[in-house]
């Protein structure tokens, strides 16, 4: 049976999503990415943030923990503040999606994280014998991006991957990831050099465009108890 969540004939229009209501998760994210920060630079050395830093390497010696743990790294304040007003621009829309309570912020703090594992993963794959580190909640937020990105015009439910704007927010995001990676920007964490990758950003954002639905569902569960 269909839910409404994924009927793609379901009433569009234009969104109104105020940004100072937005659902507190989204809120909470940003808060933690804040706190996460401040513990980086006050209580980390540079030994320990490379340890927490994601990298193909580190992934070979065993340290598969580095997949979360980077997402909660920063390459500075800068970083730190560019995820965190995207993370505000892309979140909102996600969390409301997914609906109210505490099941659906949970839904929605572990489509965060999945997406950032996807997005280090992306990365990984891209570079599979390399030594660079990566840090930051740019895979993360892309997935959120990627969510978001099926919402765009909708009062209800989600565009096809291929329908409506979804398609431009694809080119946006190829396009703009290309023109980094051409860059090679890079930042540094704790005093130690890291990259920041767009191959993350564009692996974390097809995450979040193929798994919105999955979640969607997996949030709104409790509301359809006989399906």
């Amino acid at each position: 049976m269909r839910e409404p969540w994924d009927d793609d004939r379901s009433e569009r229009g234009p969104s109104r999503e105020p940004l100072f209501r937005a659902p507190p998760v989204s809120l909470w994210l940003i808060a933690g990415l804040g706190l996460a920060y401040a513990m980086q630079v006050f209580l980390m050395t540079p030994d320990e943030v490379l340890s927490a830093a994601l990298s193909s390497g580190a992934l070979r010696e065993g340290r598969w923990w580095t997949l979360i743990s980077h997402i909660f790294l920063h390459g500075g304040l800068t970083h730190l503040l560019m995820n965190s007003g995207a993370a505000l621009a892309f979140g909102p829309a996600v969390a409301r999606h997914f609906g109210v309570g505490v099941r659906p912020a949970a839904v929605f703090l572990l489509f965060f994280l999945v997406c950032g594992v996807a997005g280090g993963l992306g990365f990984v794959a891209m570079h599979p014998t390399g030594l660079d580190p990566v840090v930051g909640a740019s895979g993360a937020i892309s997935g959120l991006w990627g969510g978001a990105a099926r919402l765009l015009g909708r009062r209800e439910g989600l565009w096809r991957v291929w329908e409506g704007p979804v398609r431009g927010q694809i080119i946006v995001v190829i396009a703009l990831n290309l023109l980094i990676g051409l860059a090679g920007f890079a930042g540094e964490a704790a005093g130690v050099s890291v990259r920041i990758a767009w191959e993350a950003h564009i692996a974390g954002f097809v995450a979040g465009l193929f798994l919105v639905g999955m979640f969607a569902r997996l949030a709104r569960a409790s509301d359809h108890p006989g399906h």
